[in-house]
């Protein structure tokens, strides 16, 4: 059995082998971005009181709208009207949040080129400023998600200018990032390493 999105892609094929013991399988984040994921959570966050954390609009220049029908328009030119920072901001124990969420089907490091210039020195902005900032990657082939501080990140893309990597190695990221276990809820529960970022 096959299970597909509206848009075709595929969300769900059922193994051909079966559960001998019948045990449960929990088939509840297949299919879902990372993105998809920090957007449920910062739902629950915001409902429980915990923190005021958005994902922030991508700024456009629409050009030329279709009205087929007056309740439906239909966008057929849009430009960026400037390159966009990070990803989400916000508010957590008084403290001003901004990060930026990456995925990569890379097994054994983090390709820098998956950031752009402007996102970097937008956290190097906002750390003079006392903010929070930091990157939530997810390898997505084992599904392991990490918060990685913005100084890791702006220490390895600094020294690529000079010869260094292209990439952050995996063993770096588990060693000086934080792992984020999924849970019900909140289904990624990144804050927890934000607590130990603050402390």
């Amino acid at each position: 059995m096959t299970i597909r999105y509206p848009n075709g892609n595929q969300f769900y094929e059922q193994p051909a082998s079966t559960n001998e013991h019948n045990d449960a399988i929990d088939f509840s984040n297949r299919g879902m971005t990372l993105e998809d994921e920090i957007n449920k959570s910062n739902t629950y966050y915001l409902n429980n009181g915990i923190a005021v954390i958005h994902k922030k609009p991508t700024p456009i220049q629409i050009v030329s709208v279709d009205y087929p029908k007056r309740s439906a328009a239909r966008i057929n030119e849009a430009y960026f009207r400037r390159s966009s920072t990070t990803d989400y901001n916000g508010v957590y124990k008084g403290r001003y949040i901004d990060f930026d969420a990456k995925e990569t089907k890379n097994r054994t490091s983090f390709p820098l080129k998956n950031f752009h210039k402007h996102q970097v020195e937008h956290m190097r902005q906002c750390l003079k400023q006392q903010g929070i900032c930091f990157a939530v990657i997810k390898f997505v082939n084992d599904q392991s998600v990490f918060v990685l501080k913005a100084t890791t990140l702006i220490d390895y893309w600094d020294n690529q200018d000079s010869g260094g990597r292209k990439s952050i190695p995996r063993k770096v990221i588990e060693e000086t990032g934080f792992l984020v276990p999924y849970r019900i809820n909140p289904l990624l529960p990144y804050l927890r390493a934000v607590d130990s970022i603050i402390d």
